[in-house]
């Protein structure tokens, strides 16, 4: 029955390759163990097998990271098909066929969604776009090329079609960002072509299926190796790899799902697998600018400011998740980068603020507020994320418990100018936030952290002339007028991390500040 099924399979791809007689035919399906687990790739040229030397996709070498004893990989992706000529040719159908329950399904589309819905002559003849965005608009053609009427639907449309095929056959979709290509600008690669890595992002949100940004992954790596080491990549254009280019992008994906939070491929890797570092970021699933063209207001801080991954688990949400309803989206990106647990020490010293100011440009903007974690042990053995207080210059050498590394660690004031520092170097407004306060009462008054951590942020944002919005006082101020039993609303734990309701009032008296900073820079992208 297997083998039958197998050698529909092949028909239906063959038949449905004469469609587009210029892109590479699929080689012919392997037989697979049917006692294993089976993980498919879907996708199109970046990740196809490909004969025109030295041109290869990733799902060629990403094999090699998996023990063929333990699991089938099956690369179908095929050169030149964008989400809806994956489904139209067959090929979806073809590999539908040998899905069964408990597979794996890797889906990567959009290189191509952007061609023309319908060509005109001349060649080459493709039709192969696909209507922009996730709704549910559609538009009917005669398709010039298969000489026959269609309806297309959008890019959403096609993804989501896939996400609940696979579902329906109890196996596992897991929704990929695309390859990068090898276009820069001021040092920086492109992070995705058009709208489709935000679009896969909020398909597998809505899905509740698991998102692996692929383009964030490499394009850090990128920029870390330059411009110049990650061309080599390249030999013909800016989008399809050679064979290390192939290899370090199958690392990637490899990397991207040994960093998800539902690991269950752990057993499926071979040696090389097991060798490559998970990704440390990916389930934060941290947002980036949605169009780099457009001046990006972005935050730093804890978990008061974005709370896990951003998605209010337990009722916690951050005031970082609301301001960005009260700027114009097509004026201003508003980008929460946030991070839960880190003090002013830890958000650089993993890496978070380099990250962060990759992504930013002269002009932009960076509100930093911490506070709520710099209190802890300078060294332990759970999260070693303290800070010396207060803003002098001292120091203290430690061999980090946490991180077996040799640190200098530093007072909080000093983390704070170098956030100020580099922003000013780089051509970025950089503006200071007090912590916000904890629910803790006293003689019928929010108590203010004016001896510490609010009062240092303010002398450092003095000193360095730097603009505060003073959240500590302001939303005290707030809670005061409130009373106690409103405000036990404002909060999800018992005195430090907002509801849903105290996020969004933060929010508004974060953007009342930044609304009376002098001039009011932003007044022209505000959406009220």
């Amino acid at each position: 029955m297997n083998v039958i099924r197998l050698a529909l399979a092949a028909s239906i791809v063959t038949a449905a390759s004469l469609l587009n007689a210029a892109e590479p035919a699929a080689p012919a399906p392997s037989p697979l163990n049917p006692t294993l687990p089976s993980l498919f790739i879907a996708g199109d040229s970046t990740a196809a097998k490909n004969d025109a030397n030295p041109i290869q996709g990733w799902g060629v070498p990403f094999a090699d990271y998996f023990d063929p004893a333990k699991v089938n990989v099956v690369n179908l992706a095929r050169g030149g098909r964008s989400s809806r000529t994956f489904i139209t040719e067959g090929l979806w159908d073809a590999l539908l066929a040998q899905v069964k329950p408990g597979d794996v399904v890797l889906i990567q589309f959009g290189h191509n969604d952007a061609g023309a819905l319908n060509d005109e002559p001349p060649p080459p003849l493709r039709a192969r776009g696909t209507i922009p965005g996730l709704g549910e608009e559609t538009k009917e053609i005669d398709n010039v090329l298969t000489k026959k009427h269609e309806v297309v639907h959008t890019f959403g449309w096609y993804i989501r079609q896939m996400i609940g095929d696979v579902k329906a056959r109890k196996a596992t979709p897991i929704v990929m960002s695309l390859t990068v290509r090898n276009i820069w600008h001021d040092g920086h690669v492109e992070r995705g072509a058009g709208h489709y890595r935000e679009w896969d992002r909020q398909l597998a949100h809505a899905a509740s299926v698991e998102f692996v940004d692929v383009t964030r992954i490499i394009a850090d790596q990128y920029e870390a190796m330059g411009e110049s080491k990650a061309k080599e990549f390249f030999p013909k254009d800016h989008t399809h790899t050679n064979a290390a280019g192939a290899d370090f992008n199958a690392a990637s994906v490899v990397a991207g799902l040994k960093g998800l939070p539902k690991n269950p491929y752990a057993a499926w890797f071979s040696a090389k697998g097991t060798a490559v570092t998970a990704d440390p970021i990916g389930w934060l699933n941290l947002p980036e600018p949605a169009d780099p063209k457009l001046p990006t207001l972005l935050f730093i801080g804890d978990s008061t400011v974005r709370n896990g991954r951003g998605d209010g688990v337990g009722g916690q949400w951050g005031w970082g998740d609301f301001v960005a309803p009260w700027f114009k989206a097509d004026r201003l990106n508003v980008v929460n980068r946030a991070i839960g647990g880190l003090s002013s020490r830890t958000f650089l010293t993993q890496g978070h603020w380099q990250r962060a100011l990759a992504l930013l440009k002269p002009g932009d903007w960076v509100l930093m507020q911490f506070g709520h974690n710099d209190d802890g042990p300078l060294n332990d053995t759970t999260r070693a994320r303290g800070t010396i207080k207060g803003i002098g210059e001292e120091s203290e050498a430690i061999d980090n418990l946490l991180t077996h590394q040799h640190e200098i660690v530093h007072t909080y004031g000093w983390y704070l100018r170098q956030y100020i520092h580099d922003c000013r170097a780089r051509g970025i407004t950089p503006v200071m936030c007090t912590p916000i306060p904890r629910k803790v009462w006293k003689d019928g008054h929010i108590v203010r952290s004016d001896n510490s951590y609010a009062g240092w942020a303010r002398a450092v944002a003095k000193a360095e002339g730097v603009a505060v919005i003073d959240l500590n006082e302001q939303i005290a101020a707030y809670y005061d007028q409130l009373g106690a039993t409103a405000v036990d609303a404002m909060f999800a734990d018992a005195h430090t991390h907002t509801s849903e309701a105290g996020a969004k009032e933060n929010a508004r008296i974060v953007v009342a500040g930044l609304r009376a900073l002098p001039g009011d820079p932003l007044a022209a992208d505000a959406a009220k």
